[in-house]
């Protein structure tokens, strides 16, 4: 039943490109961070590669795991229709606000930069699919808002860019020696 092969394929993409929530998984050498993630976030450059656009909000685990070497799992699932499951396996770079290649990249979502902590270039090794028949039904009712309008306060009141800074690195970052 299930697949796997080293770059995405158009079905691929047109299924990923439907999905309203996906998972990234992390991993550096200790625990496997897991995140559920939403909002129009990701971006297919091609085949083989793809942009994270990641907001400030709680930890920065996956800034860790990138810094640390680690791999990254991306999963999608079907909550409507045919069920699937979509795996990418994939190393990653950070794009951080300094880099020459943040406003390229940026303009890529309809966001404005100022609300952004860094953008992750996710390189696909390998692609795996499975039937995801276990996956439930569900029903999209609508995008939270709460992280948006709590970063426009926090630039409002000019906090947004010191938060960044202090939350850059997660402190246990310290402990993964």
């Amino acid at each position: 039943m299930g697949k796997q092969y080293k770059k995405l394929k158009q079905k691929d993409i047109d299924f990923i490109q439907q999905q309203k929530v996906f998972f990234l998984a992390s991993c550096s050498g200790k625990e496997v961070n897991l995140s559920p993630k939403g909002y129009d976030t990701l971006h297919i450059l091609d085949e083989e590669t793809i942009l994270y656009l990641d907001f400030p909000g709680s930890g920065n685990r996956t800034y860790r795991d990138v810094m640390a070497g680690g791999e990254f799992t991306l999963m999608f699932n079907a909550y409507e229709g045919k069920a699937n499951i979509t795996k990418l396996f994939c190393k990653a770079e950070v794009i951080s606000k300094e880099d020459a290649k943040f406003e390229h990249y940026v303009k890529h979502f309809d966001v404005e930069a100022i609300y952004v902590r860094q953008i992750f270039l996710f390189k696909i090794y390998a692609v795996e699919t499975s039937c995801g028949d276990g996956v439930p039904y569900m029903r999209f009712e609508g995008e939270r808002e709460s992280l948006r309008e709590w970063a426009k306060k926090m630039d409002k009141n000019g906090k947004l860019e010191q938060y960044m800074k202090e939350h850059e690195v997660p402190p246990i970052l310290e402990n993964l020696a």
